[in-house]
């Protein structure tokens, strides 16, 4: 235990949280003759190499080296693929992203600030002459000419030399093929162009951000450094102006009419042989219509509405074809059920989370969970509409790709050592793609639980190296927000809690009301108040457990979060005292006011019209009950959940009179990837909840002390 203690923080600093050397980003061919993935050389390797799997023989090829191509030089990132890395939250480097033809014989990825071509069968690498900082390439249907941003613009350059803008703007405010910040933050679309399916035209989304607010991120450690303008969309107010063109290859463009002040909200493109969807959403998200829209003239006409009083979530891989009928989920009988052409396919009690079709409309896919809402499975839907189970056991699956008759497959259980990518074809295993994954120094020992009348989904772990013979101070670990689920049936979930329970903790982690797996009214118990019922199921949860087992010991009680969960961490500490006796809240959201509008919005309406749902939210207020310790953690550089949250909360504490401690992370964002910072931070927290729960009557003091420490005395009490 000792030997976990010192070395985990900085094993999980330096993998990335055990990320690196994971295949990820994975596209299989459309006839199924080879898988395309990204992968490092090991599992502290944070330089993504391409690599293809020839699936007749299961061998695996690297075909575009990062460390080769760079020849020794830093990489280069440009400032629109940081923010898109920001956005995605993505912690590698190298190759993060490429765009294939469908016959997966060609991929186009950016490095360093430039693009690169490679033969995906010979293994020829070839760079591409373009303008400077290119952005987001893809590579056409034909895999004749790769499409990129550059700047406001969008340009073509040709495979066999020749670059050129296909539309550009003069006006600052006004760019051309990218996402606006709401759409690759909240709704999930990290992209703003497609090519048509014959590989002639480009659907291209305009973004104008002048109405939206400009906010100023600036560096309090170098003051000469010019802050940075962002364009900001709090809740209830302007919004990005989101349209839709399609453009010829000569420039010629032609607007794809709706009704953008009803539905701004540009949620999906889709151009496939059954024509071209576009996807839009209501500014209120109770609306979203599923319209096929004609590039020739621009109109368009609703081929599905779907309506809900509170939200329609956007269910990923949705909309998409099987054969030509429209795959949709819709909310039906207490379950987020697949639907096909309006009707639900897939049982009642079977809650969708994602569809994966193939490019072609053939084959559909499901990831789901039935009656345990800890394990998820993959279901395969037929032609005729039949839904099949293809998956057993207890663990979590995800599909990573579709093509032909190869269907990949990631899985973890709390059996294995770690994720498992698989090459499945016609129903049987063809091939693993190997993971260079780290082996993590600690191994989760989880007890699940189900505890109270809201059936509560709980996860304990206890120090690994056995329990001492006196209670332990107890350590919540909880997300609790809508979209993360915490508690589940997989290894890789819990590394960082057992670091901490073998610290001398008992570490209890709640999925609560708003979570996801449980269902459509589930997730809605959060409208209108997502400080109450979040609050309460943690709480509720805490006390069942410890009534059933003496070795949780509720006169110390701390809880630890990040982003929504540092925003939990603060509540619990101000509005229950009595249960919670410290807190460490990291990036959290102390005033839903400053926080984007589609996430807010979609709970909390808008401030205008619901003040009382923002005052109930948020915890400025609150500010004069704390009478606990309280650690406050923020990037100076977030551009998501800005650091004025923090410094609003901590000014109010101080005009209060309450003590309490801020620690400023200067530079990083709202990932904590710089490797020095994410080990230190694990330690630092250590280092304060000893020091909050052993002598929770006295004042704060620098709280830090010996870092090296916290491997001397792994036992808090």
């Amino acid at each position: 235990m000792a030997s976990s203690s010192s070395a985990f923080p900085r094993q999980t600093a330096r993998t990335r949280g055990f990320t690196l050397g994971v295949p990820r980003q994975v596209t299989v061919a459309a006839d199924g003759s080879r898988v395309v993935f990204l992968r490092s050389s090991h599992g502290e390797d944070p330089r993504n190499a391409l690599w293809v799997l020839d699936v007749a023989d299961g061998a695996e090829r690297m075909v575009a080296d990062p460390g080769l191509l760079l020849g020794g030089l830093a990489e280069q990132v440009p400032a629109a693929e940081r923010a898109r890395r920001e956005r995605t939250r993505e912690v590698t480097g190298g190759f993060v992203a490429y765009s294939t033809d469908p016959s997966c014989t060609t991929a186009v990825a950016a490095l360093g600030g430039r693009l690169y071509l490679v033969d995906l069968v010979g293994g020829d690498v070839e760079p591409l002459d373009t303008a400077p900082e290119p952005f987001d390439p893809r590579l056409s249907p034909t895999a004749e000419r790769v499409a990129y941003v550059a700047g406001r613009g969008l340009r073509i350059v040709e495979r066999g030399g020749g670059d050129r803008v296909l539309v550009e703007s003069d006006d600052p405010d006004v760019s051309w093929g990218s996402a606006d910040f709401v759409a690759s933050e909240e709704i999930g679309r990290t992209r703003g162009h497609w090519w048509s399916p014959d590989g002639g035209r480009l659907a291209v989304a305009r973004v104008d951000v002048g109405p939206v607010d400009r906010w100023h991120i600036a560096d309090p450690a170098d003051p000469a450094i010019e802050p940075v303008t962002i364009r900001y969309p709090a809740a209830g107010t302007a919004n990005a102006l989101v349209g839709l063109a399609i453009l010829d290859l000569d420039g010629r463009a032609t607007p794809i009419e709706w009704d953008a002040a009803a539905f701004p909200y540009l949620v999906d493109v889709d151009w496939t042989d059954n024509g071209l969807l576009v996807t839009v959403q209501s500014r209120d998200q109770r609306i979203l219509d599923v319209l096929r829209a004609d590039p020739d003239t621009g109109t368009t006409s609703c081929r599905l509405r779907q309506e809900d009083e509170c939200w329609v979530d956007v269910v990923p891989g949705t909309p998409t074809w099987l054969d030509e009928r429209l795959v949709t989920t819709v909310d039906h009988e207490g379950t987020r059920r697949l639907a096909i052409d309006g009707k639900p396919v897939s049982p009642s009690g079977v809650q969708v989370r994602s569809v994966h079709a193939d490019g072609a409309g053939r084959r559909v896919f499901v990831t789901g969970s039935d009656a345990d809402p800890t394990v998820v499975h993959t279901y395969q839907v037929g032609a005729d509409g039949s839904f099949e189970r293809l998956t057993d056991g207890e663990g979590v699956r995800r599909v990573l790709g579709v093509g032909g008759d190869v269907l990949v497959l990631w899985s973890d259980s709390m059996d294995g050592d770690g994720p498992v990518v698989e090459v499945l074809g016609a129903g049987r295993r063809v091939a693993a793609i190997a993971s260079h994954r780290a082996t993590p120094v600690v191994r989760p020992l989880v007890r699940f639980g189900i505890v109270g009348d809201r059936r509560l989904r709980t996860a304990l772990l206890l120090p690994s190296d056995g329990v001492p013979d006196r209670p332990l101070p107890v350590l919540l670990d909880p997300y609790g927000g809508p979209h993360v689920q915490r508690v589940l049936r997989s290894s890789g979930a819990y590394l960082t809690s057992q670091w901490f329970a073998d610290q001398g903790f008992a570490v209890v982690i709640v999925d609560g009301r708003g979570t996801p797996g449980r269902g459509p009214a589930w997730e809605r118990e959060v409208r209108g108040d997502l400080a109450g019922p979040v609050l309460d199921d943690q709480v509720d949860a805490l006390l069942a457990l410890a009534g059933g087992d003496d070795r949780l010991d509720l006169t110390r009680v701390a809880i630890r979060g990040w982003s929504f969960g540092g925003y939990l961490a603060a509540l619990a500490v101000l509005r229950r005292p009595d249960v919670f006796h410290a807190a460490v809240a990291g990036a959290p959201v102390t005033d839903w006011a400053l926080y984007d509008t589609h996430y807010t919005e979609r709970y909390l309406g808008r401030p205008a019209e619901s003040p009382e749902a923002y005052r109930r939210s948020s915890i400025i207020e609150d500010a004069a009950r704390l009478e606990r310790p309280l650690l406050l953690i923020h990037g100076l550089a977030d551009d998501n959940v800005v650091v004025a949250h923090t410094l609003r909360l901590s000014r109010a504490l101080l005009e209060a009179g309450r003590p309490h401690q801020v620690l400023p992370l200067s530079r990083i964002t709202h990932m904590t990837a710089e490797e020095s910072v994410a080990e230190n931070l694990l330690r630092l927290q250590v280092l304060f909840l000893r020091e909050a729960l052993l002598a929770p009557t006295r004042d704060l003091g620098p709280g830090a002390g010996n870092l090296r420490s916290v491997d001397r005395s792994p036992d808090v009490g």
